[in-house]
């Protein structure tokens, strides 16, 4: 028996009508969304929209907030505006931690930035020179593992 294979929630599969069903709102409010931008679907070569799994499921969170949340459509766009940025925030926070967690005591590194911003990167217990101003230095302890 073959292994279930896992559906891709991004891919373009439903109609605007099943979409529209599948959400709990009209054709024509799925329009007006792509028109502003709130959800915007892939196109065919015919111009038709086809919605992802995830654009339904953004669909369903746009109502909710317009309808318990009382919040107005652009309210609503600034705040999914501010969810993908801070996904992408996160998987880049991540990709860092990742990054120093596999490295070496030794190869990790200190920055300083001047009131120019001009960055140096320092050995551990060097200072920053200092160019006619102050300089700020960041550090954190390492966590005891």
């Amino acid at each position: 028996m073959a292994s279930p294979q896992r559906i891709d929630e991004r891919a373009p599969v439903f109609v605007i009508s099943v979409a529209a069903e599948l959400s709990g709102m009209h054709p024509q409010t799925l329009r007006q969304y792509d028109r502003i931008g709130l959800v915007s679907p892939q196109r065919t070569r015919g111009r038709g929209r086809r919605y992802s799994a995830r654009d339904v499921a953004k669909l369903r969170e746009i109502q909710r907030l317009s309808q318990d949340q009382g919040i107005n459509l652009a309210g609503i766009k600034r705040i999914l505006e501010l969810q993908d940025e801070v996904g992408i925030l996160a998987g880049q926070l991540e990709a860092v931690r990742e990054s120093l967690e596999s490295m070496t005591p030794t190869q990790r590194r200190v920055f300083s930035a001047d009131r120019d911003g001009e960055i140096s990167a320092l050995r551990r217990g060097e200072r920053p020179q200092r160019r006619g101003g102050g300089a700020l230095v960041l550090w954190r302890p390492q966590r005891r593992r």
